[in-house]
């Protein structure tokens, strides 16, 4: 889980960088108000002709773009799924073809949002590849804003494989314990990987976490806390980590994600982590 990132726009990012977050969710109207609420999000609709419903809302902290949402069918699992932005999407279809991944949709274009293509990495995660316009802007590392993600899989050779032959990633293995790795770009950390262990379900599929800062002000406790009364779920209790106090939530639709305090990452000590997945 990186340290917090800057607000971007098009004009600044690589090809590789996560560019946006969205909430594929079964109830549109229970999620708005989970997040409004637990983070202040506000919401506008615009047209979409990749949703099912046609419908995408934009979420905003004031001005601040700062993720979307969208309704999938009831059948379907509630789930948060990162954007990466490429130069073209119609190149990034052929490269994920070519490195062993699965076109879902696309390349499609987006009214004033550029063009998009969903695709599946060969190990099954899902991905949203991004060529936005360009007035493109993310809000990110930011209270209430996106603060990192990591990439669950089963096959950790596999994944590294592609996604550091697609963006010329490097990786680096973080820890001993677990194989968790660091995506970076230009030495800089840019997303992460973990193989998931026991502590996952053997028929957990592939997925993302995305990270969430909160308000140092109320901190990981209080926000966690928050989040039950609004009907979410704590899955993971708050620890600490060498970034910030963290916790693992799942909002009312079960759709999962990570909130940071990145504030308490100085207060951080070997000797007192407590480590979510030790036994």
């Amino acid at each position: 889980m990186s340290r917090g990132l800057l607000p971007i726009s098009s004009t600044t990012i690589p090809s590789g960088m996560p560019c946006w977050v969205e909430l594929a969710t079964v109830d549109e109207t229970v999620a708005q108000d989970f997040y409004g609420r637990l983070f202040g999000w506000t919401y506008r609709i615009n047209r979409d002709p990749v949703t099912p419903t046609g419908r995408y809302l934009i979420a905003s902290l004031g001005t601040l773009d700062v993720g979307g949402l969208y309704r999938v069918p009831p059948e379907q699992a509630s789930a948060w799924i990162v954007n990466l932005a490429v130069r073209s999407t119609v190149t990034a279809a052929e490269w994920v073809a070519h490195l062993g991944g699965t076109i879902i949709r696309g390349p499609i274009a987006i009214p004033r949002r550029g063009s998009i293509l969903h695709a599946l990495d060969p190990g099954g995660a899902p991905v949203v590849f991004w060529q936005p316009p360009a007035d493109w802007d993310f809000a990110a590392g930011l209270p209430g804003t996106f603060a990192g993600a990591d990439l669950n899989t089963r096959n950790g050779d596999a994944t590294d494989g592609f996604f550091c032959r697609l963006f010329a990633y490097t990786a680096v293995r973080i820890g001993d314990d677990h194989d968790y790795t660091e995506w970076r770009l230009d030495r800089q950390p840019v997303l992460y990987r973990y193989v998931m262990g026991p502590e996952y379900p053997a028929d957990t599929p592939p997925h993302w976490t995305v990270y969430f800062e909160v308000d140092p002000a109320h901190g990981a406790d209080a926000t966690a806390g928050r989040a039950i009364m609004l009907g979410g779920r704590v899955l993971v209790e708050p620890y600490d980590a060498p970034w910030g106090r963290t916790a693992v939530l799942a909002d009312p639709s079960g759709a999962m994600f990570s909130i940071i305090d990145h504030a308490r990452a100085e207060e951080w000590g070997r000797a007192e982590v407590d480590d979510p997945y030790d036994d």
